[in-house]
């Protein structure tokens, strides 16, 4: 199964919550699902087995998720499927449900079992006949491309005061600017914190600068350890992490130094510490979710290099992935992120040109982290690629992610 997390966030740019979206078939490698078999299996919640299987932790940080129920998967046997709902995910669904006793029923069963519920894309002309629906919805996802989300949310506090609205949909940084002092509004979503900025020249900081002499020198072929000592020593945070990680480690011996806690490593670990642990500094001014999502990219690259035949290049993938939205982190253009940064001309080339083998790759997780299940499915189909192994690497990523911010805690 394909699964990818949409991030909500508040007004100041925190996550939280998550919507769940998943992909069990290809419909392009199976067609006969788009026949009479196409609601196979549409009274069961893929979502919940996820939630149960890999836990909250792993997949949101603990943050709570939505999961997407249909007009059928709501009268499926939930009660029994999450018996714990103190970490139940948030049940969404849409206008497919009428407001007819039959749903509003079966809605207020779930609320009292301890579930939440959450509604989207609900037409305007409706909102006055959703009301039985509407009375008993935690949260209420507006589409600001196609409502007025201002507007619209005031309308819902007043009638509905204790539902929490989430602007969603938002394509842009100016396009949240305009909705995130609106009070009635607690939520948004979009591609918007992920955009590129297009303004001119933007100095960066010297603690960015020290961050980014550290990524070149490890680009070095038998990099020097003691002068990656030396640029660790000028940052305090990063030497608290070096002698954490280094700690666990050291078994007897003493470490009495960053020199010795850098030689403790190698080269090999503290390429890999520095790649994760830079990124982590350099996004510290900027959402939690960006550096997520650089790391996520970059694990979920490394770990498609087989799948895509590309096993001997996962490094190159890795540091695709690490640095594809290096122009968000920087606030600059990509071009001039990458004339800071020592990186080859092939991973050059997919992050500005977006050509050549490694962003094939990038194009593909692009696509999936944001659910283009059909752009996708294509893909799979051209590299002859299955389900199973893309959802492996996938989760491979969520774990190794999670693992390394326990390790940071």
């Amino acid at each position: 199964m394909m699964l990818t997390l949409i991030p909500f966030f508040d007004r100041n740019m925190s996550v939280s919550a998550y919507s769940l979206f998943t992909r069990k078939n290809n419909f392009l490698m199976n067609p006969s699902l788009l026949g009479s078999r196409q609601f196979d299996g549409a009274a069961y919640v893929d979502g919940l087995e996820l939630i149960q299987e890999l836990g909250t932790t792993t997949l949101s940080g603990g943050k709570p998720i939505f999961v997407s129920l249909n007009n059928i998967s709501i009268f499926s046997s939930l009660e029994s499927e999450c018996k714990n709902t103190n970490h139940a995910p948030i049940l969404l669904i849409d206008q497919t449900f009428p407001p007819v006793s039959m749903y509003t029923d079966r809605i207020r069963e779930l609320r009292e079992f301890g579930y939440h519920f959450a509604i989207r894309n609900l037409p305007v002309h409706c909102y006055e006949d959703y009301a039985p629906i509407l009375s008993q919805m935690d949260y209420i996802l507006i589409d600001c491309q196609k409502i007025d989300a201002v507007k619209a949310s005031f309308y819902f506090r007043k009638l509905y005061p204790d539902i929490c609205i989430c602007a969603s949909n938002i394509p842009d940084m100016e396009t949240f600017g305009k909705l995130s002092p609106a009070e009635t509004i607690s939520l948004f979503e979009g591609t918007f914190f992920r955009m590129p900025v297009t303004r001119g020249e933007h100095k960066v900081s010297p603690l960015k600068i020290n961050y980014i002499s550290l990524l070149n020198l490890i680009e070095e072929d038998d990099f020097d350890l003691t002068k990656a000592a030396d640029i660790i020593s000028q940052d305090t945070a990063l030497i608290i992490s070096l002698l954490r990680l280094a700690n666990t480690r050291s078994f007897n011996s003493e470490i009495t130094s960053v020199r010795v806690a850098v030689s403790m490593l190698g080269q090999k670990d503290l390429t890999r510490w520095i790649q994760t642990t830079v990124i982590e500094k350099l996004c510290s001014d900027k959402p939690n979710e960006l550096m997520r999502l650089s790391l996520l990219r970059a694990k979920f690259a490394e770990n498609l290099a087989p799948v895509f035949g590309m096993a001997m290049r996962s490094q190159e993938l890795f540091l695709t992935g690490l640095f594809s939205i290096l122009d968000i982190i920087l606030d600059c253009s990509m071009e001039e992120a990458l004339s800071m940064v020592r990186v080859s001309g092939k991973i050059r080339a997919a992050l500005l040109e977006r050509t050549g083998s490694l962003a094939e790759v990038l194009h593909f997780i692009v696509k999936y982290e944001s659910a283009e299940w059909q752009e996708v499915s294509r893909q799979l189909v051209l590299k002859n690629i299955e389900i199973p192994d893309v959802s492996h690497a996938w989760v491979s990523s969520l774990q190794w992610y999670a693992k390394l911010i326990a390790m940071n805690e």
